[in-house]
């Protein structure tokens, strides 16, 4: 038996599969390569020294998902496939809610035709609604996105809830990303985005490698310390553990819940930067641009509820998340040779 990692060549995607193949789990990968390509995968296979499938679909397609379903022995699933930028989503709200929403009804149906019913959710923290006070968000904080691509992910969850209600042989986590830096210690994978990067990490790696000129940073008359916004930033390794400890929480009993996954300390921007200047020994350069429409000025996790129910908990700090994504901006171009996956249709 398998899991089936839905999106399993994007940044988070591979370095799950790495996570659950060193666990010593069977694993079936699932992605369409619009916003990621094979060769991620193809440097998981060289970390691990394992073999997987890889199909190249969408997930809104429910006949070839259905076909494989039919083909492979799937046990869970793993879902991250869908959109994922907040600025996208506000320019072209239609493409997200079409996609994320429905390609997750999709792949539920397929799942519970086959009867696997066990999930984990790749959500995030844009679910929750707008802080006025300085804490941490807990899991019991008000939901209430303030874009499109928050909204999806808040009706996706809603969706799941009123499937355990109806059916609650389902077992289903869902987990709540805050921002996930950082990269795989051997250098090997890490967040490689087509064109200019939307999140802050690869843009200050570019910006510190010379590839651009200068970090514009949105925001800089928030009501935090140096004026720019506050995020809890948690190591990718971290992130793809989780994913491993709510899967076995899935295996265990049948019921749904949803978790944190963050670090519990925020960052502002700014200390972002200082933090990547020291790991990396280089400049970079910003400027202050105006606020973007959709973003919050702080917002970071009560962890409590994963470390107690899961067991899990953020181990790597703000020092090694830059140190490893400066060292994967490094060497993204270069790789170790252990043959290629097999990409099927």
């Amino acid at each position: 038996m398998a899991i089936l990692i839905t999106g399993g060549a994007g940044y988070i995607g591979a370095h799950i599969c790495v996570e659950l193949l060193h666990e010593g789990y069977d694993i079936v990968v699932v992605d369409n390569f619009s916003t990621s390509n094979l060769e991620g995968l193809n440097r998981v296979k060289y970390i691990t020294g394992k073999s997987f499938k890889v199909y190249n679909l969408d997930i809104t397609d429910s006949d070839k998902i259905r076909q494989l379903f039919s083909k492979e022995s799937i046990d869970s699933v793993i879902h991250l496939a869908g959109y994922k930028s907040v600025s996208e989503s506000t320019a072209t709200p239609l493409k997200y809610y079409a996609n994320n929403i429905a390609g997750t009804i999709t792949l539920c149906e397929v799942m519970q035709e086959f009867g696997v019913k066990r999930l984990v959710f790749s959500s995030s923290a844009t679910v929750y609604a707008p802080s006025n006070h300085d804490g941490p968000i807990s899991e019991d904080h008000p939901l209430g996105a303030i874009n499109p691509y928050g909204q999806t992910k808040e009706i996706i969850e809603g969706i799941l809830r009123n499937l355990y209600l109806s059916d609650q042989t389902w077992s289903i986590r869902i987990l709540r990303y805050f921002n996930p830096v950082g990269a795989h210690e051997s250098g090997q994978i890490g967040e490689n985005p087509k064109g200019i990067p939307n999140n802050l990490m690869p843009y200050i790696a570019k910006v510190a490698g010379g590839e651009l000129p200068v970090l514009s940073v949105y925001g800089s008359d928030y009501p935090t310390k140096d004026g720019t916004g506050i995020r809890d930033y948690i190591h990718v390794v971290d992130l793809a553990r989780g994913h491993l400890h709510a899967l076995k929480a899935a295996e265990a009993s049948e019921e749904i819940d949803m978790f944190n996954l963050g670090t519990g300390r925020g960052y502002s921007v700014l200390e972002m930067v200082e933090a990547f200047e020291r790991a990396s020994g280089r400049s970079v350069p910003y400027i202050l641009a105006p606020r973007r429409k959709g973003d919050t000025a702080i917002c970071y996790a009560d962890v409590s509820k994963a470390k107690k129910k899961l067991g899990w908990e953020a181990k790597k700090g703000i020092n090694q998340m830059c140190h490893d994504a400066w060292q994967w901006d490094r060497r993204k171009h270069g790789s170790g040779s252990a043959g290629t996956v097999l990409l099927l249709p």
